[in-house]
């Protein structure tokens, strides 16, 4: 009687680590980049339910959001101040903040992540994306 074999052979093993090692790289290379966007839209949401946000200047509005990406460890340096908009029509406020983040990751290929959310911070406080 012929018994079967069952398994993976050693070349097919090591195929299938390939495959999950290169997602394992990508997910830490991107895990970190979604993790600091969170902190943005959690810094977004807390100046959301400031009082009086609504009324601000985009100078002052820019000022909390940096003390408050400290707060959650975002790096300043990646939004630029352009790409904080504050915009003001028939009497309701949002703020809008986009940016793209370049990440290396194998060799000469790159990873572009781009990001774009609005929140409403007058009225009933809902966001927009």
């Amino acid at each position: 009687m012929k018994q079967s074999q069952r398994g993976i052979t050693f070349v097919g093993f090591i195929f299938v680590m390939c495959i999950v090692g290169f997602f394992a790289y990508a997910a830490m290379k991107l895990v970190p980049v979604y993790s600091e966007y969170m902190g943005v839209v959690k810094s977004m949401n807390q100046l959301q339910t400031e009082p009086g946000i609504g009324s601000k200047d985009i100078s002052e509005i820019r000022q909390m959001l940096n003390v408050k990406f400290d707060i959650q460890y975002v790096d300043d340096s990646v939004i630029p101040p352009q790409n904080i908009q504050l915009k003001k029509q028939s009497g309701a406020a949002s703020l809008r903040i986009f940016y793209d983040k370049r990440i290396d990751f194998i060799y000469n290929v790159d990873l572009l992540v781009s990001f774009d959310k609005t929140v409403n911070l007058s009225g009933t406080g809902a966001a927009v994306d």
